[in-house]
């Protein structure tokens, strides 16, 4: 059973959320305070987090930036505030989907179920059905266990920058745009939103390259985007 945390001070959204995730069959948790929704977070081990902007003690934003640290579970964030910068915002501190209230709890569920099923290969283009390891220098990717190494040690990802890695890493060479990036890992609904690949690319490169000036994997192709350096293959 998918188990999901709902991080959120509005108790009657609370409920609604419970009722409609135990008919799909996912066990919920909820925390109404930001530090204890963290907490439980941090220490347990959850297919996604539902969390919300504005909460007691802890902000959302807060709380996605410290669980990213050290954590890569998929977060939804829910907020009544609808401004770009804090969609923005969201998007760069590493959430995988944003929502804003009041939303359709049809939608919602949508985006859940849509968190949960998505998987690399879907945003791979020309990914070989028997292709699940890629080799490539130090680095080794596993797409099936969702697993890299580089010099046998593992690093951890978020799922965005798992999906932007393997993308890339599949089709070593071709040049992508911020704004391809954007559509194939986050989707349409997100477009004018290329800052966000931005950091997320700096954030990955921050985890696998040991040296941010002089990149061995994800090179930097000035005026048209990223690729993946095709030469260590």
């Amino acid at each position: 059973m998918k188990k999901i945390l709902l991080i959120e001070d509005d108790l009657e959204i609370v409920k609604l959320l419970e009722i409609h995730l135990t008919d799909l069959i996912y066990e919920t948790s909820k925390a109404t305070d930001g530090s204890i929704g963290l907490q439980m977070a941090l220490e347990n081990d959850y297919d996604l987090i539902l969390l919300d902007l504005t909460l007691p003690s802890m902000d959302g934003v807060e709380i996605c930036k410290r669980l990213r640290a050290v954590k890569n579970t998929p977060v939804i964030m829910l907020t009544a505030k609808s401004e770009e910068i804090d969609r923005v915002l969201g998007l760069e501190i590493g959430a995988d989907d944003y929502i804003t209230k009041p939303f359709s709890i049809r939608e919602l569920l949508a985006r859940v179920k849509a968190v949960m099923r998505r998987t690399v290969i879907s945003t791979a283009e020309n990914l070989k059905e028997d292709s699940s390891i890629i080799a490539a220098n130090t680095m080794q990717i596993d797409i099936d266990k969702r697993k890299v190494l580089i010099e046998d040690k593992k690093i951890e990802l978020s799922p965005k920058e798992f999906e932007l890695l393997v993308l890339m890493a599949s089709n070593p060479g071709r040049n992508y745009s911020r704004t391809e990036l954007l559509n194939l890992i986050w989707g349409y609904n997100f477009t004018g939103y290329e800052h966000t690949v931005n950091s997320h690319i700096n954030r990955l490169r921050a985890k696998i390259e040991s040296d941010m000036t002089n990149p061995t994997y994800i090179l930097t192709t000035w005026g048209v985007g990223y690729k993946f350096n095709e030469e260590i293959l």
